[in-house]
């Protein structure tokens, strides 16, 4: 049985955190679930870290849809939230159900996740009603990074801290069961955390949020166009990667590998038996 938005709003309420990280495949899903961990993001980031996009801006609902459906075959216990991405979900309330419903549909997915606040309240308040479970995302909104003017720290004036935490009581209120917080000043995710009954997911936003997201090529030093700085490597796979290549291409080069531990022979018998 998977875990559920209910159970994760449980967690808040027994004061547990909530470890969550992104996976756009199969084999990182697949490593995800054997540690355990309570939820997955399919994050329209994949768009950067997998598609070499500059933003998440030129991502397709398609390209979600095929990148979650291999991290839902992939888990049997993990929550699977999917990332609706640009334009899916803002031009009309037939739009955003339509393209929900088709995520949760064709991928398999418990939840989808939606960028904004009070603009698009309405919006998520349909969607909850036809039972489409929505996570909401404040704070920097990728989405709209040209309108933000670039990935900066928002709330940091009182005026835009006080939006932010309106826009999350409206969030809250449209049926949203958990927030994500991202690059907030800590003092203001806290105050959102402490008012709100739903759990906040915090990403450079500080360590009073009920969880905390990464992206998974971040936590493991997998990505190197761009190191933010609320990211943790924890490895750096890449570094690992590239020695490990070097050593194949050395090997191949000289004749090492494959050695007769990598290869496959026919007896001698059979040998003899063969005309050339």
């Amino acid at each position: 049985m998977r875990i559920s938005i209910k159970d994760l709003q449980k967690m808040k309420k027994k004061g547990l955190k909530i470890p969550m990280l992104t996976a756009y495949d199969y084999t990182s899903a697949q490593i995800l679930e054997k540690v355990q961990i309570p939820i997955i993001l399919v994050g329209d980031s994949l768009g950067q870290v997998v598609l070499g996009y500059e933003s998440t801006i030129p991502v397709t609902l398609d390209e979600m849809i095929y990148h979650a459906k291999p991290v839902v075959r992939a888990t049997k216990k993990t929550h699977i939230v999917v990332d609706l991405p640009f334009l899916s979900y803002q031009t009309n309330m037939t739009d955003a159900i339509k393209n929900a419903g088709k995520v949760l549909k064709e991928t398999g997915a418990q939840s989808v996740k939606l960028e904004g606040g009070k603009q698009i309240a309405l919006t998520i308040k349909h969607l909850v009603n036809m039972g489409i479970p929505v996570m909401g995302h404040l704070g920097l909104t990728p989405q709209s990074v040209y309108q933000q003017g670039g990935y900066s720290i928002q709330g940091k004036t009182a005026k835009n801290a006080q939006k932010i935490i309106d826009d999350a009581s409206y969030l809250e209120d449209s049926g949203v069961y958990a927030i994500v917080l991202e690059s907030i000043p800590t003092q203001i995710a806290k105050i959102i955390t402490d008012k709100l009954s739903i759990p906040t997911i915090g990403i450079g936003s500080g360590v009073y949020c009920d969880g905390q997201v990464q992206v998974f090529h971040d936590l493991i030093g997998l990505f190197d166009d761009f190191k933010p700085k609320h990211a943790k490597r924890y490895l750096e796979l890449s570094k690992l990667i590239q020695e490990s290549t070097l050593n194949y291409i050395s090997e191949v080069n000289t004749g090492k590998f494959p050695s007769e531990k990598e290869s496959f022979f026919i007896t001698e018998d059979e040998l003899k038996q063969i005309k050339y």
